[in-house]
């Protein structure tokens, strides 16, 4: 599983990877070394391809009866999520690019956890596949949108921290893909592959990830 990621983005950086034309939010680029559940991260979606947009991370079905389900849907297993009530009608329509630098996972071994940091071995921006919903509750006066990280098999780097991690989309062309609205439910769960081995980099880091009010860039500093 996915969960807790950074969202620390350089803009240059984003602009070479990505289009110069796409907007970002009002503000400017928002800054979190710990992004958790319900919070808000940053997604380009199939509807708004040129727009970075801040959605709250926890997918809530259009049917939900409030936002709380949410907690528990930051992460699609990959495996039936055509098929499954809540993912079959995003990952037909509404599928989106979750951006940030990098993710966390906590290996365990010998009855000892240590959190992990895992980034993109060329130093790009960490794309994940994500799906997206929006969600307005009886009486609400706006609408609420929310997404899901989808995950699958890991990669050679990560078997020996975790046994699931996030589907990554790695160049444009897949990421193209993944937003294409068109796309046939066959070509788009084609997309969905464990990365290649040596796709991404990984180093321990301070337990004090564990604790979401930490956030600050001493979380990124590998462990003494």
């Amino acid at each position: 599983m996915c969960g807790r990621y950074s969202v620390v983005i350089d803009e240059a950086k984003l602009r070479k990877q990505f289009t110069k034309e796409l907007t970002t939010p009002p503000g400017g680029l928002p800054v979190n070394y710990n992004l958790a559940p319900t919070q808000d991260g940053l997604v380009i979606t199939d509807a708004q391809p040129d727009q970075l947009a801040a959605f709250r991370w926890g997918l809530v079905p259009f049917w939900a009866k409030d936002l709380k389900i949410g907690a528990r849907m930051i992460n699609a297993r990959r495996e039936g999520i055509e098929d499954k009530p809540s993912f079959r009608k995003p990952i037909r329509e509404r599928r989106c690019l979750v951006i940030g630098d990098s993710f966390y996972e906590w290996q365990r071994r010998d009855g000892k956890k240590t959190p992990y940091r895992i980034l993109p071995a060329d130093d790009s921006l960490l794309v994940m596949a994500g799906i997206w919903e929006k969600w307005q509750g009886d009486g609400a006066e706006e609408p609420v949108y929310t997404y899901s990280v989808i995950t699958g098999e890991p990669n050679r780097e990560m078997q020996s921290i975790h046994d699931r991690m996030p589907m990554l989309l790695t160049d444009a062309e897949r990421q193209s893909a993944w937003l294409d609205p068109s796309a046939d439910l066959k070509d788009i769960l084609e997309l969905l592959q464990t990365p290649a081995d040596g796709t991404l980099r990984t180093y321990p880091i301070s337990p004090a990830v564990g604790n979401v009010r930490n956030n600050g860039p001493e979380l990124h500093k590998p462990l003494e």
